[in-house]
């Protein structure tokens, strides 16, 4: 069933199996992004079924995403939005407004009543990159390429790209990823803990399809608890977490003996 199809964003969810698929349609152009495209993938992220429990991110054509249309480094922007130079000329207020909508479509994907694989073919860079990094896992066909370009360009990344960032490959490499610009392929992504799996690009759809299997054979409510628990776990000390952990298996224990509120 398709749910959502424009601006470069088709989302289609089997409810038979709590599965989404949210697909980068404008492979003609790599999946170049724009606000219109951000636009659509915060929408998706609302139109998404209760039933859904895992959302596969995939693009179309032989790249993930290329990143920011370079239509954007334009004096004229894209058609009724506002070029860099207008940006520049808002307020803080209204600068900052504008950006955190952008966020937006990169936020969802962190909820904890979902799991959400990337499956990256490809260039990812920039933007695209960050999209990648939005999702918990990212599975990877062996040509991809991660790059962020955006120092390089006299930018920062700031489509929430650097916190999962620097929780995957430590503060050092993260700085020296950003700062340079430079293409971490596949192999390297494997190492360094960017890529939780490496398949030959034939490989890319079915390898994703197994992942979704195994994460489905868990009850839902228990992937919910762990997910919340793990990523709570990088802001809570180590007493903290224990608490965490003793909570979260009580909810789970009541639950189970059918005494939950």
């Amino acid at each position: 069933m398709t749910l959502l199809d424009k601006d470069g964003v088709r989302l289609t969810v089997d409810e038979a199996v709590a599965v989404a698929t949210v697909t980068l349609a404008n492979g003609a152009k790599r999946n170049a992004q724009s606000p219109a495209m951000w636009r659509a993938l915060t929408e998706a992220g609302r139109l998404l079924p209760g039933s859904v429990r895992v959302v596969v991110l995939r693009g179309e054509g032989m790249s993930f995403s290329a990143g920011l249309d370079r239509q954007a480094f334009t004096p004229e922007g894209f058609d009724g939005e506002p070029s860099f130079p207008e940006l520049a000329r808002s307020t803080d207020d209204e600068l900052d407004a504008v950006i955190a909508e952008y966020q937006e479509a990169f936020t969802w994907w962190r909820r904890n009543d979902l799991v959400t694989i990337a499956a990256v073919q490809g260039h990812a860079i920039g933007a695209g990159f960050q999209l990648a990094l939005a999702c918990d896992i990212r599975v990877c066909a062996d040509d991809a390429q991660f790059a962020m370009r955006e120092t390089s360009l006299g930018l920062v990344p700031d489509l929430t790209g650097t916190h999962p960032l620097v929780g995957l490959v430590g503060y050092a490499r993260a700085l020296e990823i950003c700062a340079t610009g430079r293409f971490v392929r596949a192999a390297e992504a494997e190492r360094i803990g960017l890529a939780n799996l490496v398949v030959p690009v034939a490989e890319l759809d079915s390898a994703t399809r197994d992942l979704t299997a195994a994460l489905l054979a868990a009850p839902r409510d228990a992937v919910i608890e762990t997910k919340a628990l793990l990523r709570g776990a990088t802001e809570r000390g180590y007493e903290e977490q224990r608490v965490a952990e003793r909570a979260a298996q009580a909810r789970r224990l009541r639950d189970l003996a059918g005494l939950s509120d």
